[in-house]
């Protein structure tokens, strides 16, 4: 589709930006295991308060038939309107240091003039390094911690917190496009994907976002207070975990799980690969019997629902 009109509009009242500070780039797209990009977004523009400093154009990146903007219905008024947005923009983490903030939704098109042009911006706001995260699921279990694979141009981070080191093809994200421009022209670069346990993927899973926040720290030195998250992932893993020991069938599951990712951790010969499921329930099994306890126990809150 070609793009008409501006890519994007630089807002007059924006704050003067900083040279080298970081970017950090969390955009809601393709997949999103556990609901870490959704959270993410939310934490940055509701907990950071970001000052946005370029807006993008929807009518030239985004898909309306495809995901409908919400509209409000008030008796016998249309009321509100909000369309999705998608914004680079100049935030404060916990410390008060600043960095650049892209969040909203992936581009459903444009993604070359996209890529170009985000490129083009954090050259000229000479951008100190890129951080992205994103999450895939994986058949891991929830009792250990999150891993992830850490690729782009900082062998340090890649060294240090890449468990898993695939060679393979996979749909593409815009992340992963933005990922791979960066690194031509040789920025620093870091794209984190969360390993989610696949059978609490399409659940909204707090600790995956602390984990995605963690990631982000790890790579720029940025803190963040996480409280409300870890208040919220401490609930539901009481959930999880009621709901497993009551089943025989996810206990034995969550049992396989764990001697493979521990004899994989661990570097056994014996150990399996970490994608190899065998004979483990599928994953659409496993969520469906999880989300008829997330979803309808009573009293529950709205956050352990499906998306």
């Amino acid at each position: 589709m070609p793009v008409h009109g501006p890519l994007y509009e630089r807002v007059a009242s924006a704050p003067p930006v900083p040279a080298g500070i970081p970017l950090v780039v969390v955009l809601t797209g393709y997949t999103d295991a556990g609901g870490v990009s959704g959270r993410l977004v939310d934490f940055i523009r509701e907990d950071l308060d970001p000052s946005p400093i370029v807006v993008f154009a929807n009518d030239a990146l985004l898909d309306y038939r495809a995901r409908r903007p919400i509209i409000t219905f008030e008796s016998d008024r249309l009321t509100d309107y909000r369309p999705p947005r998608l914004e680079l923009a100049l935030a404060h983490d916990s410390a008060g240091s600043p960095f650049l903030t892209l969040v909203g939704y992936e581009p459903d098109f444009a993604w070359e003039a996209f890529a170009e042009t985000v490129v083009g911006l954090a050259e000229g706001l000479q951008v100190s390094e890129v951080t992205w995260v994103h999450a895939i699921p994986m058949p891991v279990p929830h009792t250990r911690p999150l891993g992830t694979t850490v690729s782009g141009t900082r062998p340090d981070l890649t060294t240090a917190h890449s468990v898993w080191k695939p060679h393979t093809q996979v749909p593409a994200t815009i992340g992963h496009l933005l990922e791979h421009r960066f690194a031509q022209t040789g920025a620093a670069v870091a794209g984190f994907a969360l390993l989610v346990p696949h059978y609490l993927g399409d659940t909204d899973f707090p600790g995956a976002a602390l984990a995605g926040l963690d990631s982000i720290g790890i790579a720029t030195g940025l803190v963040f207070d996480g409280d409300e998250l870890r208040d919220d992932n401490r609930e539901y893993l009481e959930k999880v975990n009621e709901q497993v020991s009551s089943n025989e069938e996810l206990t034995s599951m969550l049992h396989g799980l764990e001697e493979r990712y521990d004899a994989y951790m661990a570097g056994s010969p014996q150990a399996q690969p970490i994608i190899h499921e065998g004979d483990l329930p599928s994953a659409d099994e496993l969520a469906a019997e999880l989300e008829r306890f997330l979803a309808s126990g009573p009293g529950d809150d709205e956050r352990f629902r499906r998306p």
